[in-house]
């Protein structure tokens, strides 16, 4: 329960941190947010799984509203508080002005820092190898690196010495003001199997330095993906133990589909005959370096399950080449509902053990090498390139069990995609194939939900079509006791502040004449005085509409053009110059886009945002649904594209005293009866209905 103290607590920070905001305004529904996040994670609701979900429309303040409802209650229980985002603007945000102004007028004593996965950060060792060593010493020390460094990677290497030698610079990727290079960043970068902490050479690295920080810290600030490395380790391994954690996932819309994404695996089988070719080679060299008998067994078990597995890949080569399989357009055969062949099945199986073999013995004889370096036995300068190298092979070994052990699974159990990529070079062919859940909610639920000591979802968009049925699902939180759901209005008066218009059309968008429709049309519905965004379903429809405008000697900034950064810039700065400023773009315009006041007044969408399924996850999702007797349109692809609807309104009005108007010229809203539950979504703009 939350107690009297920490309630009086709550209301005085709540006090100082209002006076100290410019143009604070008391707002009854962030109150109510901070209440309920404070009593969710008290156990109030269920004393076990203490987890509210939060749909907190554009200004309700929720960031200051999690901030005020779960970190006094953390430090009341002493947990660790970890603020997960989609992505690096958020973070950036939350580190550089909301925690630093809560901490300031909160009267909190609390530390927080960014953590980052360790491939941002350089590993001293191999920065001072690299530096030290001539071209040839540096291309054995990258397995991945075929040929020397150029003159202009060779000088950025030598400037990332000579800044961090001379403490000018902290060695994380993303405080270096220029570009490095991909180059010469997979030569310096920090990984797991080469630089650990138990090595003395290692212990000063950026990356353990930065997890020295971490204990310390009561407040962290990740990325999803990070979240989901650390839970595919078990959880605790990179971040706080998840039963000692509350957790407040941020743009947690996104949470699914990257938890899908970390899930899947994908390998393709002539190159990877090549690759363990080349292992059971490199582990004779490694066997060599070893102190101890025990590493030649292991070298001799790794080699003969090396060799299993490459039988076994040359068969599944042969049976590949002479299937028949019917490939679409872009050479991609997807297995209805998961389920392959049972030739590749049998191997399947085989290759799975085999791989799963190897793994083991590198895994004995890399931590054998680690332990004779921290004994003293050889010298860390013998041992990093070596390690660096068996690292590379384990993570390919890793990806390449994940992907057969999922195969010899067959179609059992959770729903998985499963597909075939034909891939053409100049001298030769070859297969990927790749493998990804379809659901990835039981994952959430095992490894976190049900592990965590408390969770804040949050989100502008969490519900589709007033419900949040579809989040639920497919995040897992489904049928899960406790769980509270709350959806708080913006406090936005839209009536007054924004209208909505759709004009009248007799075209369907999904006319083959649609887009020259577009480009007949959009003129009337631009303001070349104002601030335009116009956000189109396609980049061939978006490019289509543009040709033609430009025609009319429209001038139009379009994305893929220049960078996001660079387009922006010279919207605002027509704007700031009194110009008119016109800019096009694609979906990934409608999230994360923020342009308040006179940098947006008018905002035209052409079209609602369905996605297609062309790839194999969706047209297998769509299948699933269809397997069980559902409607994958009415379950899936309206759900969605009604929640990008509403991202690319929310783009319109982003403070409170911001107007403009919204134009949308799809017809469906109006006559498909989807199309009005999708409009009784949106926000309570002034309606303008031409029909």
């Amino acid at each position: 329960m939350l107690s009297e103290p920490l309630k009086t607590t709550i209301r005085k920070i709540h006090k100082h941190v209002a006076d100290n905001l410019n143009d604070y305004r008391p707002r009854s529904s962030q109150n109510y947010l901070v209440a309920e996040i404070a009593k969710t994670l008290a156990g109030e609701y269920h004393k076990k799984q203490r987890i509210c979900v939060i749909e907190a429309g554009t200004g309700t303040g929720k960031s200051l509203a999690y901030c005020l409802g779960a970190l006094p209650l953390a430090l009341a229980q002493k947990k660790k508080l970890v603020i997960s985002t989609a992505t690096v603007a958020l973070q950036e945000q939350l580190i550089s002005k909301e925690l630093p102004f809560f901490k300031t007028h909160s009267g909190l004593d609390f530390k927080f820092d960014l953590v980052k996965g360790r491939q941002r950060y350089i590993c001293a060792h191999k920065l001072h190898n690299a530096i030290n060593g001539d071209s040839q010493t540096q291309m054995e020390f990258m397995p991945t690196l075929n040929s020397p460094l150029s003159p202009m990677e060779t000088k950025c290497l030598k400037q990332l010495y000579d800044a961090y030698t001379n403490k000018k610079w902290q060695g994380d990727r993303d405080s270096w003001a220029d570009t490095i290079p991909d180059r010469v960043w997979g030569l310096i970068a920090c990984d797991k199997h080469a630089c650990q902490r138990q090595m003395k050479a290692h212990q000063t690295c950026p990356f353990q330095l930065a997890r020295q920080r971490l204990m310390q810290m009561d407040v962290l600030v990740i990325n999803h993906s990070l979240l989901l490395a650390d839970l595919d380790l078990g959880g605790g391994k990179i971040l706080p133990e998840p039963d000692n954690t509350i957790y407040v996932i941020d743009e947690a819309h996104h949470l699914a589909h990257i938890t899908r994404d970390f899930s899947s695996a994908a390998a393709t089988i002539k190159g990877t005959i090549d690759w363990l070719d080349k292992l059971t080679k490199f582990s004779g060299k490694m066997a060599k370096v070893l102190v101890g008998q025990k590493a030649i067994g292991q070298n001799f078990k790794l080699c003969d399950s090396v060799n299993d597995a490459n039988k076994d890949l040359k068969v599944v080569r042969d049976i590949l080449d002479k299937a028949d399989f019917n490939y679409s357009k872009d050479d991609t055969y997807r297995f209805e509902h998961g389920e392959i062949p049972d030739s590749l099945y049998n191997k399947a199986k085989d290759i799975s053990e085999a791989t799963l073999d190897a793994l083991r013995c590198l895994n004995k004889m890399h931590d054998t090498l680690v332990q004779d370096v921290s004994d003293g036995d050889i010298k860390p300068y013998v041992a990093d390139p070596i390690l660096g190298e068996s690292g590379h092979y384990i993570n390919r070994l890793e990806q390449l069990n994940k992907l057969w052990f999922s195969y010899a699974n067959k179609g059992e159990g959770i729903p998985h995609a499963r597909w075939i990529k034909r891939l053409e070079y100049k001298s030769h062919h070859d297969h990927l194939l790749s493998d990804c859940p379809i659901e990835v909610g039981y994952y959430l639920k095992d490894k976190l939900w049900r592990q965590c000591a408390g969770a804040v979802l949050c989100s502008a968009t969490l519900t589709a079509l007033g419900s949040f049925d579809h989040f639920a699902y497919e995040s897992g939180l489904a049928k899960e006791e406790g769980v509270k759901y709350l959806k708080v209005p913006s406090p936005f008066d839209y009536p007054n502040q924004a209208t909505l218009h759709i004009p009248k059309s007799t075209i369907e968008p999904t006319d083959k004449d649609f887009s020259d429709h577009l480009a007949s049309v959009l003129p009337e519905h631009l303001n070349q005085q104002q601030a335009n965004l116009v956000l189109f379903a396609s980049y061939w429809q978006m490019d289509h509409v543009v040709k033609a405008l430009r025609l009319k000697n429209i001038d139009i900034l379009v994305q893929g053009e220049m960078s996001r950064e660079a387009l922006l810039k010279k919207h605002n700065k027509n704007i700031e110059q009194g110009k008119g400023s016109i800019l096009f773009g694609t979906q990934s315009l409608s999230e994360g886009l923020d342009l308040p006041g006179k940098y947006l007044e008018n905002l035209v969408i052409t079209k609602i945002p369905f996605a297609v399924p062309t790839s194999p996850i969706e047209e297998a999702q769509a299948e699933f649904v269809q397997s069980k007797g559902g409607n994958p349109f009415l379950s899936i692809t309206v759900p969605d594209a009604a929640k990008k609807l509403v991202q690319s309104c929310g783009r319109l009005l982003r403070k409170e005293n911001d107007q403009g108007r919204i134009t949308i010229l799809d017809r469906r809203l109006v006559t498909k009866r989807y199309g009005k539950a999708m409009l009784d979504t949106l926000p309570p703009f002034k309606r303008q209905i031409d029909y």
